[in-house]
């Protein structure tokens, strides 16, 4: 049989349809094997897939949230200034109560600035010299405080450092340091928080509608009696965050609260509630001692005889970022009989597995081979055969051989 007659015969062979044919094999052994992979399978998607994953469920994981924070609390401070009352528009940055503000706990105040030339301080890079000529007029320090005059001039005993013109007296050791607010520890934070789902039209809030209207003035977040009582000491939170006041005091740092709604819609309302953490945000939550802590600079400016001045405080403070995530599900019959069909078509798995050891590992491999795989002979190969007077085996040998030229 020519190439011709071969390659028409393999084109012929293309479209045939093969089907799978059912073959018993009697081994203890291997059926084991195979009910026990089809076992796993199924309990792999009962289980994970179905139970704890609920993959029968529609999902939607990025609600719509707001949030609104109160902070209540008095405290007071004592230095050189005198006597000084902080209430929340002194502490509290910004005012708005939004999902992000600082808590003030410790301050360091420079008093009574006004623009004219003074001493850069000594701890600015590049702000120390011998004379004049080490002084450029009009450089400026990428962290100095002011721009050089071009005179080099006294700071203090035989240290001498460039003279600028800036908010003098600049900011310096010498400057007024304030109390720390030890009072901090006991004030309170009110967050309202209420999420949306927009795909399942589901909204809820952390304050339930109560009917004691003073129930929010007496009560104090508590997981397990008051959870609908979101008014947290800052005490608290800091302990639930790892964190220590008296550390928190000297370099300020920064808290988060993860709000977390996990809601199954398939339940009732109220099985959807919201689940508190705590953690600390700054560096010192990542390992390293560089750039502790949070503060930031802010500054008063009032006129006294015609002439501006400015207070500038620098502030340590704690940070608080509230963090809202949520996740809600809801039965859908797509998702369910997209994971149904993925657990029938996996339990297939099995049989291709056992079919393996079978072809491959067992005695008589040979012979289940045979069985298994079984062809009815076309008309088109009798009919060569009888054109060529070869057998049916060496017509197929050649069929093989021819067709990887075609």
């Amino acid at each position: 049989m020519g190439y011709r007659e071969s390659c028409a015969l393999c084109w012929a062979e293309f479209w045939d349809y093969e089907t799978p044919k059912v073959v018993v094999v009697k081994n203890r052994t291997l059926g084991i094997i195979y009910r026990i992979i089809q076992l796993l399978i199924i309990l792999y998607f009962a289980v994970y897939v179905f139970i704890i994953q609920k993959s029968y469920q529609e999902r939607e994981n990025a609600p719509e949230s707001s949030v609104i924070t109160k902070m209540k609390g008095i405290a007071m401070s004592n230095s050189s200034l005198g006597v000084k009352i902080w209430d929340v528009v002194e502490y509290v940055h910004p005012p708005e109560g939004r999902d992000i503000f600082s808590v003030t706990v410790r301050t360091i105040t420079t008093p009574l600035q006004k623009l004219q030339y003074c001493p850069e301080d000594e701890s600015v890079p590049g702000s120390r010299c011998t004379s004049d000529s080490d002084c450029l007029a009009g450089e400026m320090e990428l962290l100095g405080n002011g721009v050089k005059t071009g005179r080099c001039v006294i700071y203090h005993d035989s240290i001498k450092t460039c003279e600028i013109y800036a908010w003098c007296p600049v900011e310096n050791g010498l400057s007024i340091r304030d109390s720390v607010l030890k009072m901090v520890q006991n004030f309170t934070i009110l967050i309202k928080n209420s999420i949306h789902f927009p795909r399942f039209g589901f909204t809820k809030g952390n304050i339930q509608k109560s009917r004691d209207p003073t129930y929010l003035r007496n009560c104090s977040f508590d997981e397990g009696t008051d959870l609908y009582c979101p008014i947290f000491p800052l005490s608290f939170i800091i302990e639930k965050a790892g964190a220590t006041f008296d550390e928190l005091s000297q370099t300020g740092g920064i808290l988060g609260i993860i709000i977390n709604w996990i809601c199954d819609l398939d339940k009732a309302a109220s099985e959807c509630n919201p689940q508190y953490s705590f953690r600390r945000l700054d560096s010192i939550s990542q390992g390293t001692t560089s750039s502790l802590g949070y503060n930031f600079r802010h500054a008063k400016y009032y006129m006294e005889n015609g002439t501006e001045y400015r207070t500038l405080i620098k502030v340590f403070g704690i940070r608080i970022d509230i963090i809202v995530h949520g996740e809600a599900g809801k039965f859908d019959i797509v998702p369910t009989v997209i994971n149904i069909a993925a657990a029938l078509t996996s339990i297939g798995v099995g049989s291709f597995l056992c079919d393996w050891i079978l072809l491959t590992f067992m005695n008589k491999n040979d012979v289940y081979s045979a069985r298994k795989f079984e062809e009815v002979i076309k008309e088109r190969i009798m009919l060569a055969v009888n054109e060529h007077g070869a057998s049916e085996q060496e017509l197929k040998a050649i069929q093989a051989e021819n067709c990887k030229h075609c």
